[in-house]
């Protein structure tokens, strides 16, 4: 994976952390997650990641940047993984899935995590989990001094709403990773919380 990782960082496409994609790679074997729905494909880095994990996981992953889609879908195929990865190239917000997933990974924008929680949450699997990625947007949520451009800003004041809508989520609780770029991990609560 040496080779994808050195073109993301010369080609300044976001992909995940060393330690948080580690994270990931980790507890999808911990909990035998064999299904999974990752929205943000950029370079199809994060979803050859998991889908070598074993033969028996598949995952469906959404990219709506053309360009991006196309170097995913030869990156797929380099590492012979077209079976386990199918990618959709349309906009996660206008995808409609019935399919049941044990894992949802949110990579994507992350003005629309909110949005992309709420609408693919009853895809998940009663025991699923929902794990969002870059919740410190490079420490910039934690030290807003760091912030330079009005765009950060933006970004930043959606990560701040988005751990708001998690906190105080009645159906879900979630925990926070300190990997990589910060995870959230999203369970459904028990009928007794």
């Amino acid at each position: 994976m040496k080779d994808l990782e050195e073109y993301a960082k010369k080609n300044k496409i976001p992909i995940m952390q060393k330690d948080g994609i580690l994270y990931l790679i980790n507890y999808i074997k911990e909990n035998n997650i064999e299904n999974i729905l990752e929205i943000g494909s950029a370079i199809g880095y994060s979803s050859i990641m998991m889908a070598s994990i074993n033969k028996n996981i598949k995952v469906t992953t959404i990219e709506k940047d053309t360009v991006r889609y196309l170097e995913a879908v030869s990156n797929i195929q380099k590492y012979n993984l077209n079976k386990q990865i199918k990618i959709i190239n349309k906009d996660a917000t206008e995808v409609e899935i019935n399919d049941k997933f044990d894992l949802i990974f949110i990579d994507a924008s992350k003005g629309k995590n909110t949005f992309f929680f709420n609408k693919f949450k009853d895809n998940l699997n009663k025991n699923g989990t929902i794990i969002t990625d870059n919740l410190s947007f490079h420490g910039l949520v934690e030290d807003e001094s760091l912030i330079k451009t009005k765009n950060q800003r933006g970004i930043v004041n959606k990560i701040k709403d988005f751990k708001s809508f998690l906190d105080n989520n009645e159906e879900f609780k979630t925990i926070y990773i300190p990997s990589g770029d910060t995870l959230a991990i999203s369970k459904r609560r028990d009928e007794n919380e």
